[in-house]
């Protein structure tokens, strides 16, 4: 059984990731057959990271080591990026920084939110996945704040989207 981690890359209050987040594991569970694949939601919120190099409190300590212990409990990831600033949240480099090991020789996939559907925040992605040593996949899933959400805020996402899912769960 193949295990994947969902990580929602967001910490920002109000984010429209957690839907989106939300909306990739329950519409990978039903794409994917139960017996071989499992998929769990991994919310960057809930690890109270330092930033790497600064003095780190004991509970930060504990926080870190208990990230680096759920992302290398998974076979392969799909990353959930917003576009902040036509990259990807700082929060998120940040927590990515913390790990190398965890990655070795496995595969991530993105789903992405913005403006842009986060194009530039998945190639921003792409480039430091590659030197963490994690195999990218060709397609994403893109969600534009104009078409998928209404009023910018809530997730009502275009029926093709789950097509994208599908040939990025393939």
């Amino acid at each position: 059984m193949l295990k994947i981690g969902v990580v929602l890359g967001s910490v920002r209050e109000g984010r429209n990731g957690l839907a989106v987040a939300n909306w990739t594991v329950t519409k990978a569970k039903e794409l994917s057959d139960p017996k071989l694949v499992e998929y769990e939601l991994v919310d960057l919120a809930d690890y109270d990271l330092p930033f790497l190099g600064t003095k780190a409190s004991e509970e930060q300590v504990n926080s870190i080591q208990s990230w680096s212990e759920k992302i290398a409990s998974f076979d392969g990831y799909i990353f959930i990026t917003a576009e902040y600033n036509h990259g990807i949240a700082g929060a998120f480099k940040n927590a990515l920084d913390f790990l190398n090991p965890e990655f070795k020789d496995k595969a991530v996939a993105f789903v992405g939110y913005g403006g842009l559907g986060a194009a530039r925040s998945i190639e921003n992605l792409r480039v430091i996945v590659a030197e963490l040593g994690l195999a990218s996949t060709q397609r994403n899933v893109n969600m534009s704040l104009m078409t998928d959400f209404e009023n910018m805020t809530v997730f009502n996402p275009a029926p093709f989207h789950e097509v994208d899912l599908q040939e990025l769960l393939s």
